[in-house]
């Protein structure tokens, strides 16, 4: 069965980093896109990054551009998120998705089938 498994949260001052991990397992992972969503308390759902199932392209939400990086390494079947520059409004729980297509997508046609229990990221001094 498809199993997402986070790791790499944690507690980081302003202005530090942070590598989230996304390990896969149960379907071919190159054949789909992957995206890292999160969910604060009190605030809606968003979508923070995808990329395309070759690593091709890559897509971010405009209140990470510039400091998050998302990558892929197929042969290990998993998807990572590079976080610098981190800010208080970054604090969270961060979820790792497995997209239905090979590509991400438009904004209002992606869908989801599958995602992780997440890891909590703080940005506290």
């Amino acid at each position: 069965q498809v199993q997402l498994v986070e790791s790499g949260g944690g507690l980081a001052q302003p202005g530090g980093s942070l590598r989230l991990s996304c390990s896969a397992s149960g379907f071919t992972f190159s054949n789909y896109a992957m995206s890292w969503a999160r969910q604060a308390p009190g605030k809606e759902f968003e979508w923070v990054s995808g990329i395309d199932g070759d690593g091709s392209d890559t897509y971010y939400a405009d209140s990470v551009k510039g400091r998050f990086t998302i990558s892929r390494d197929n042969a290990k079947n998993t998807v990572y998120l590079q976080m610098n520059s981190l800010e208080p409004e970054d604090t969270a729980l961060y979820y790792c998705m497995k997209g239905m297509s090979t590509v991400v997508g438009d904004e209002g046609s992606r869908e989801y089938d599958y995602w992780g229990l997440g890891t909590q990221v703080t940005v506290s001094s």
